[in-house]
């Protein structure tokens, strides 16, 4: 994705609100279009980009960056499959030995992840990385929704939520801007993972670019609009980046291509821009029934 054709004729920011000093930001005001606030900030292994409209004042709408960085960051030390720290680790340490209690967020994106391994006809599949993955390893995953505990059915089950966690981060910051009464805004994760909120402060919606490659009903399209969307892109974006494993074989799809979606949910769109990735013709049309996506891009 190119950039979103954000007006960046900002001033450095002024104020007294103490920041973490990951967070940078830049501020602009207008007496006719309001604040606009740009903050950019190291998170979920990739740059976050932010973008927030409103009349609240540099403060207040600096205080959304540092609520969303906050929630990003406690989201990580819960799920983040690379933290040995982080209770998703714990529990792939130890849940092959006897139930494990997981706290009420962590077992509700099981729960959801699982069930998507059934909607997506095995595309998308949380155990992928685990030691000797076989199609259907993740029957070996048991939760216990009354005691709220996760099992492992047999030793070397591991759960992966990176395929998950930006989109679910998506919708998260979308409460939070909700809260804080930000109707139109723009996040960017990286690049891959967009939630595009109201509109941009001179046109309707968000336009996001889109390289020479991205090709939409035959057309290479130079532009999207967004407005109230997420837009969320999986695959390889170079020859040498194989990171997405095949549930069909266990192992790493290759090629330089890409999958983007655009859904009204970003849990949803991580998920269905996985899964489309590594489906052949007949599960992608199962994909496309199930979610129904506005839109899907080959790239």
């Amino acid at each position: 994705m190119q950039n979103c054709g954000l007006p960046f004729h900002f001033s450095l920011g002024n104020t007294d609100l103490k920041m973490p000093d990951v967070i940078k930001h830049l501020y602009k005001y207008s007496p006719s279009q309001g604040g606009l606030l740009y903050a950019w900030f190291p998170s979920m292994h990739t740059r976050v980009d932010i973008m927030l409209c409103g009349r609240q004042g540099e403060d207040i709408l600096l205080s959304v960056v540092d609520a969303v960085y906050k929630m990003l960051c406690r989201l990580e030390k819960m799920a983040n499959y690379y933290d040995a720290d982080s209770e998703l680790a714990y529990l792939n340490r130890t849940a092959s030995t006897h139930p494990q209690q997981v706290s009420h967020e962590l077992y509700d994106m099981l729960t959801f992840c699982v069930d998507c391994y059934i909607r997506t006809a095995g595309c998308f599949d949380v155990t992928i990385h685990s030691a000797d993955y076989t199609p259907n390893l993740i029957r070996s995953v048991q939760l216990s929704p009354q005691e709220r505990t996760l099992l492992f059915l047999q030793p070397g089950v591991t759960i992966n939520l990176s395929g998950f966690l930006k989109g679910y981060a998506l919708e998260k910051t979308r409460k939070l801007l909700q809260h804080y009464e930000v109707k139109d805004a723009l996040i960017n994760m990286g690049n891959s993972s967009v939630l595009a909120l109201g509109h941009h402060p001179l046109a309707d919606g968000w336009k996001v670019g889109f390289g020479q490659g991205a090709v939409l009903n035959g057309r290479k399209p130079q532009e999207l609009l967004l407005q109230n969307e997420c837009l969320t892109t999986s695959g390889n974006d170079s020859h040498e980046r194989k990171h997405i494993i095949n549930p069909r074989n266990g192992k790493p799809v290759e090629g330089k291509r890409e999958v983007a979606v655009v859904t009204d949910n970003g849990a949803i769109g991580e998920v269905l821009s996985t899964g489309l990735f590594v489906a052949d013709a007949r599960q992608r049309e199962i994909l496309e029934a199930e979610f129904r996506p506005r839109l899907i891009l080959d790239l």
